[in-house]
């Protein structure tokens, strides 16, 4: 059995013909794979983007099977990169980073989508942070990172507002000019007889509902919007929640995390600065995100299939819409 020292020195003596290889995007030295187990045999490592069948590949393109009796093992690592934290200006753009409407602070690109009609790539998030929670236009720029981490409309301007799911308010600032007059007129009058207790007056709709916070952007260079979404990879298809079914996101703040699925079918009411919405048929994990993580897609733990879309939360729980619904209701497929 070779040791380390000598495995080290074939590796050195060939590594720059297994370089050389196409697909090859580095090598190493490292305990040989076998049928998924690591054994305690010392290998040469080829890192490869992508594990071809040798069928597929040209006898040239092959990496040996031994190089001076030293056994090679090949492994795929995906494309490699230099890692960027999240709220950095990122090109090509890939899922699970900073991203907002160009009045917002910042969300979460959450990955690519297509049109259910025409097939253009669009880019999903939520309505609060690619339509500034109904009080953007289509066509209004959408920035890449988003405004409070540095993003610039004469930059960074990456996609614009292609259409969006207005969220309907229960409770919003009243705009009634003679609610409003009332309300001045009672609170001068507390003031006045030194009372402690003030008038407040706000619209009030208790049918209001929701199913979804969701909207999308068309990109304006296509190529440079990544499939991928970061640490998950490409999604390729939607699949309903179950109760303690193990999921995974990827976002803006807090990166990558995993949890499960706790509770289906919720009704909740989600606060919005001085608006609030009530929000039907919900997905909750425990905590998962952070602000700044709104957009972040839900994924399935064990697959590459989308189970909802990341968009409200505390500090014990994460909220989710059904991807079913996002897409529906966004004439959409993934």
């Amino acid at each position: 059995m070779f040791g380390q020292e000598e495995v080290t020195w074939v590796k050195e003596r060939h590594k720059e013909l297994i370089l050389a290889k196409p697909n090859v995007v580095g090598v190493g030295t490292g305990f040989k794979q076998s049928r998924g187990r690591t054994t305690d045999k010392l290998c040469v490592v080829a890192l490869v983007r992508e594990k071809v069948p040798k069928a597929g590949l040209h006898p040239d393109s092959l990496v040996p099977s031994e190089l001076d009796g030293v056994r090679t093992d090949v492994i795929q690592v995906g494309e490699l990169r230099a890692l960027q934290t999240r709220t950095d200006r990122i090109r090509p753009i890939p899922g699970g980073v900073s991203l907002g409407h160009y009045k917002v602070t910042a969300g979460t690109l959450g990955c690519v989508v297509r049109d259910r009609d025409i097939g253009t790539r669009l880019i999903l998030s939520n309505n609060h942070v690619l339509a500034n929670s109904n009080d953007a236009r289509p066509g209004d720029p959408i920035l890449q990172p988003g405004p409070s981490d540095g993003g610039r409309v004469e930059r960074d301007m990456v996609a614009t507002l292609e259409r969006f799911c207005t969220i309907q308010f229960s409770t919003e600032p009243a705009t009634c000019g003679l609610a409003n007059g009332y309300a001045s007129v009672g609170n001068t009058l507390a003031k006045l007889l030194k009372s402690k207790h003030r008038v407040t007056v706000y619209q009030s709709d208790p049918e209001a509902t929701n199913r979804v916070d969701a909207a999308v952007a068309r990109p304006i260079d296509s190529v440079e919007v990544l499939d991928e979404i970061l640490d998950i990879g490409v999604v390729g298809g939607t699949a309903p929640a179950w109760l303690g079914m193990p999921v995974r996101k990827s976002g803006r703040t807090t990166g990558f995390t995993t949890g499960q699925i706790t509770v289906l079918e919720a009704t909740v009411i989600i606060k919005y600065g001085d608006r609030s919405a009530r929000f039907e048929g919900q997905i909750i994990t425990g905590s998962m995100s952070k602000p700044g993580d709104s957009g972040s897609l839900l994924v399935a733990g064990d697959s590459l299939l989308a189970v909802g879309l990341l968009f409200a939360g505390s500090d014990q729980v994460t909220i989710y819409n059904p991807i079913h619904d996002v897409l529906d209701n966004l004439e959409a497929v993934m």
